[in-house]
């Protein structure tokens, strides 16, 4: 038996963390990079991070001298660079150090800011597609350095030496890269150059790509982004911006908004979508950094309100992640995303202010989304609350058309209630908005903050009952039997019965009853059949006095003239069971199983009334 070193044991010297690339390369490709495609967008970072550094060395050289050139054929993935280069010293360093990056040297760490990549892994994600990665560099900073070559295997273990001038006669790095045989899908050329344009297509250096077979080398980024751009005219500004959107996006967009925020170095457009998107469902936007492209789902770019664009933005100082999938939330990106939020609210205030017919499209599209805002933003609430549709007993109008008839404004709790008031209050003369739908109820309770000369309401069963006319006292008492007979058939329901004279007509009952009074009825009904238990003890503390439903016939109505003449019991129960249902059925809500069974009974009772009457 071998007993451990008692000394160093003791002594707890220090050890050294073994890495298994192999391992730490599985781990990059299941959990930190999204695909296998990031590789190129990594050795393009790395060339763009590169160019940086040496023109800041020579800041006198002309734009465009140093660029990228990509290589792609059958055999071989090949990045090609004109930036700063790396020393022996450096490729020791860098290169064979896993998390320390370039970008963290002493010499240029003041200069991080200006960098994409900050995290010294990149490179590892070449392993994802081939097995051995071959450098050869020429450093810029040191004259008349010889160029370097590094090889770095998937196995951990790599080679560096020395070579002569003549292999790399310009300051630059050279990455190249055999594709494994199960990497074709990402290596092949057509792939390599639609990658490259994918996330290069908005860098400021010049990026070429070669396909190999010979022709010239084509153009992978030949214009500036579209915003950075000059135009001869505002409109067409306007069309190369849509006409990008819809390019990237594959919608046309209803507009474009520009975005610009100087103090991090963002520019963007944001496209409004043309229809409606469910509320609450967030858009990934695409953001770029330093001109390449970061993430294409980035949602935390934009508030949750912001549902109806999609934007595309470009910035200097947003932090990504390690990934560099995605951004770093941190308090730029909190200060970004207001900043973003109040560039949103100026386009709609504009479009207020002076495109009446935009505001228009904008709104029947998205009126969800700006109901949403007008919540919680004051401004938006002054400036677009008139213009907002909602459901009224006058049909689908703005608040703006609906206040100038109804100087008091009533507002049901639920769709229910208000389908089942809507046609007798508009009989009535009364104005009420459908409160049912998510922000309504709130935004209308506002109105009075823009309209000072109107007033809101909620609408309860004895404000509508109020405004119905009585029956006169003879015409009373002659139905009262009937009546009473119709509210011991309905006990069952909790309902009660009345006999009123109302428009249109053509309805012959109307049953007024709120989602809140039918919980209160049914919690009475738990307590009692609990009585005595603890759970029924609970339900008897909270319980109020329990409201009870009310069937109201209509006088105006020959149905219900016939019906409350009638002089036979059972043939008097069962109209009033099948006015109920009637009701009910108009009103929309669900059905409770009680009330869907004396719907059929009462039909098959009438039916079988009539046919007997028949014969």
């Amino acid at each position: 038996m071998t007993l451990p070193d008692t000394a160093s044991h003791q002594s707890g010297a220090d050890r050294t963390f073994q890495v298994d690339l192999r391992g730490l390369v599985d781990l990059l490709s299941h959990h930190l990079y999204s695909s296998p495609r990031v590789y190129l967008r990594e050795l393009m970072q790395n060339a763009v991070d590169a160019l940086t550094a040496r023109h800041a060395l020579e800041p006198a050289a002309p734009a465009g001298s140093f660029g990228i050139r990509l290589y792609a054929d059958r055999s071989v993935v090949r990045v090609e660079d004109d930036g700063v280069g790396l020393t022996e010293e450096d490729v020791h360093t860098f290169l064979a150090t896993i998390g320390r990056s370039s970008k963290r040297a002493d010499g240029i760490a003041e200069q991080r800011g200006d960098f994409i990549g900050q995290f010294g892994i990149g490179l590892l994600s070449c392993f994802l597609v081939a097995d051995e990665i071959h450098v050869v560099s020429r450093s810029a900073r040191t004259p008349g350095a010889p160029a370097v070559e590094w090889r770095g295997r998937g196995d951990g273990s790599y080679t560096v030496r020395a070579l002569p001038a003549s292999a790399r006669p310009a300051p630059g790095t050279t990455v190249t890269l055999t594709p494994r045989a199960d990497a074709g899908e990402w290596t092949a050329p057509a792939r390599v150059q639609a990658l490259a344009h994918h996330f290069g297509s908005l860098l400021r250096h010049p990026v070429t790509f070669d396909d190999g077979s010979g022709g010239p080398a084509v153009p992978v980024n030949p214009e500036p982004a579209p915003w950075a751009r000059t135009y001869p005219t505002p409109g067409a500004r306007s069309r190369a911006l849509a006409a990008y959107g819809e390019e990237v996006f594959g919608f046309t967009p209803l507009d474009t908004v520009e975005l610009n925020l100087p103090a991090v170095g963002l520019r963007g457009i944001a496209c409004v979508l043309p229809e409606a998107v469910p509320a609450g469902r967030r858009h990934g936007h695409r953001v770029h950094v330093k001109g390449m492209l970061l993430s294409e789902q980035a949602e935390e770019i934009l508030p949750d309100w912001a549902f109806f664009v999609r934007c595309v933005v470009d910035a200097e100082s947003l932090r990504p992640t390690a990934s560099r999938e995605s951004l770093y939330e941190d308090d730029t990106l909190a200060a970004v995303r207001d900043a973003l939020a109040e560039q949103l609210r100026a386009w709609i205030a504009r479009a207020a202010a002076s495109d009446p017919e935009l505001l228009h499209r904008f709104l029947q599209a998205h009126h969800l989304s700006v109901k949403s805002l007008a919540v919680h933003d004051d401004e938006i609430l002054r400036m677009l609350l008139p213009w907002l549709p909602f459901e009224t007993t006058d049909g689908h109008c703005t608040l703006d058309e609906f206040s100038r008839t109804h100087r008091t404004v009533l507002v049901t709790s639920s769709v229910e209630e208000f389908r089942q008031v809507a046609a007798i209050a508009s009989a009535a003369g009364l104005g009420v908005v459908n409160g049912g739908y998510t922000y309504d109820r709130e935004l209308v309770h506002r109105l009075p903050e823009i309209r000072p000369e109107v007033s809101v309401a909620d609408l309860d069963p004895a404000t509508l009952t109020a405004h119905l006319d009585p029956v006169d006292r003879e015409t009373e008492l002659a139905a009262a039997a009937y009546l009473a007979q119709a509210r011991d058939a309905l006990a069952v329901f909790d309902c009660d019965v009345a006999l009123r004279a109302f428009q249109p007509a053509s309805a012959p009952a109307l049953l007024v009853d709120s989602r809140e009074a039918r919980h209160e009825r049914t919690r009475s009904r738990l307590a009692r059949e609990q009585e005595g238990g603890l759970w029924g003890d609970i339900l008897g503390a909270l319980q109020q006095e329990a409201p009870r439903a009310q069937l109201i016939l209509n006088q105006l109505n020959p149905l219900v003239r016939t019906a409350v003449a009638i002089d036979e019991p059972e043939l008097a129960r069962t109209s009033a069971e099948a006015l109920y249902g009637q009701a009910a059925l108009l009103s929309r809500r669900p059905l409770r199983p009680a009330e869907s069974s004396l719907i059929n009974r009462s039909f098959l009772d009438l039916l079988a009334h009539a046919l007997r009457k028949d014969s």
